[in-house]
C-alpha cells in the first residue's frame, strides 16, 4: 500500500485535497454517483485512464472511506465499487465544479470523448433550479439515453443512485429530448430549463409532476 499523501496543512481545503486531489479521483466519483459499478465499466467510461492508475485510485478511495468494494451474489459473482455516504457527500462539490468549468466547454474538440450521462449533473441542477420537484426523468440525446432522479438534493448523502445509463427503470415522470449544445448552455447558465422548453430547444413529454412543472413554465 502506498503511503498516504498529504499537504500537511491545517486547513480544511488542504485536507479535502489530500483525499480527492489526485487526477481522476473526482471523475471516478462522478461515475459512481450512478450506483455500483464494475471495474470494467468504470474503465470504459473513463477514457484515457490507465488500468494501473484506475486500480490505484480505487484503492486510495477505499482507504479514504470514499468507496467500498463488494462481491455481487451469483450469478453475477463480480466485484463492484460503490460510494460511501462520505463519497456521496461530494455531489455538491462536483456540481459546483461543473458549474465553474462549464464556460470552458465551448465547441467540442475532435479529440474530446463524450458520454451522454456526463450531462446528468448539470441537468440535475437545472431541474432543481426550474422547480421541477421530485421524479424520475429520462433524458434522450444523440449521444445516448440516461435517466436521473430529480429529487436528488445537492446535499444528499442518502443511499441510491443520482442518475443511471439507459432508459428509466420504470415509468418516467418526465422525458426530455434535447441536444448536447443545449445541455452545455444549461450548464453555463446561459438559459434556464423552463426557458429552453418554451423556446422549443427541449421537448418534454410525460404526465408526472416534473413534466407538468416544466410545461407550465
Amino acid at each position: 500500500m502506498s503511503p498516504r499523501r498529504s499537504y500537511d496543512q491545517y486547513c480544511s481545503a488542504a485536507r479535502a485535497l489530500d483525499a480527492v486531489g489526485d487526477r481522476w479521483t473526482l471523475l471516478i466519483v462522478r461515475e459512481l454517483l450512478a450506483g455500483p459499478r464494475r471495474y470494467t465499466d468504470l474503465h470504459a467510461d473513463l477514457p484515457g485512464v490507465s488500468t494501473d492508475v484506475l486500480a490505484s485510485r480505487l484503492k486510495d478511495m477505499e482507504r479514504e472511506g470514499l468507496t467500498t468494494r463488494r462481491r455481487l451474489p451469483p450469478p453475477g459473482a463480480a466485484y463492484v465499487y460503490e460510494l460511501t455516504a462520505r463519497g456521496r457527500g461530494l455531489l455538491p462539490v462536483l456540481e459546483a465544479l461543473g458549474a465553474w468549468g462549464a464556460g470552458e466547454l465551448g465547441e467540442r474538440r475532435p479529440t474530446d470523448a463524450v458520454r451522454a450521462h456526463w450531462f446528468a449533473l448539470p441537468l440535475l441542477r437545472a431541474l432543481r433550479e426550474a422547480g421541477a420537484g421530485e421524479g424520475l426523468v429520462e433524458v434522450r440525446l444523440e449521444e445516448g439515453v440516461f435517466h436521473l432522479y430529480a429529487d436528488a438534493a445537492a446535499d444528499s448523502v442518502e443511499e441510491g443512485p443520482v442518475y443511471g445509463d439507459g432508459p428509466a427503470p420504470g415509468e418516467a415522470d418526465a422525458r426530455l429530448v434535447l441536444d448536447a449544445v443545449t445541455c452545455a448552455a444549461l450548464g453555463r447558465g446561459e438559459t434556464g430549463l423552463r426557458e429552453a422548453v418554451r423556446d422549443g430547444r427541449v421537448r418534454v413529454t410525460g404526465d408526472g409532476t416534473a413534466a407538468k412543472a416544466l410545461r407550465e413554465g
